[in-house]
């Protein structure tokens, strides 16, 4: 941290029941030059990965779907969510997390992966990087029918759908997930299902 118009003058652990939530207190230099103190909470859940499956021949894409707590609590009626397979780095780094999470999630085992950016998801409280990449499949790749860990209560259905399907259910709603709806996005952009 080296922005000489930040000073972090406090930081208080909130709680570390799952990730760790800090209050951090801090002096903020104005424009004008004067300070003053701010306050907020920062959640620190460590960073992740992102994948979008994609087979040209077929035109399809995998997605996953679960129930995601917060959604629910926040109007989504049933909680389930449709995804880009994701994880946690945990300590692996960006390309070997998201391979990893590629096999647990959707039992496809992936060798090649192209990393298309990075992204904050949500930079007024959340700390969290996530790595965004692309990898073509095929049926030869699966290894098991995916789903998840036991260990880590994933309870994960694996969904294969027609690319422009997919991409459409963004405007109908059906895909709520930034995520997913940017790897769609660079998907359509950058012709990615074209032969």
């Amino acid at each position: 941290m080296t922005n000489p118009k930040i000073t972090i003058t406090n930081t208080e652990v909130l709680s570390k029941n799952w990730y760790v939530l800090k209050k951090i207190t801090y002096e903020y230099q104005k424009k004008d030059g004067s300070t003053e103190t701010q306050m907020r909470e920062a959640y620190d859940r460590g960073n992740g990965a992102t994948i979008l499956l994609y087979n040209k021949d077929s035109k399809n894409v995998i997605l996953t779907r679960q129930f995601r707590l917060p959604t629910y609590l926040n109007g989504n009626e049933s909680g389930m969510l449709i995804e880009a397979c994701a994880g946690l780095l945990d300590k692996d780094n960006a390309e070997d997390c998201i391979k990893r999470e590629t096999e647990e999630e959707t039992g496809y085992k992936i060798a090649d992966v192209k990393k298309i950016f990075e992204a904050y998801m949500s930079p007024g409280s959340v700390t969290e990087i996530v790595h965004f990449f692309v990898a073509e499949y095929s049926k030869e790749m699966k290894i098991n029918e995916g789903g998840g860990l036991d260990e880590e209560q994933e309870n994960i259905e694996v969904l294969e759908i027609a690319f422009e399907k997919a991409f459409d259910m963004i405007s109908t709603g059906e895909i709520k997930d930034a995520k997913t709806m940017m790897l769609l996005q660079y998907a359509k952009i950058n012709n990615l299902l074209d032969s």
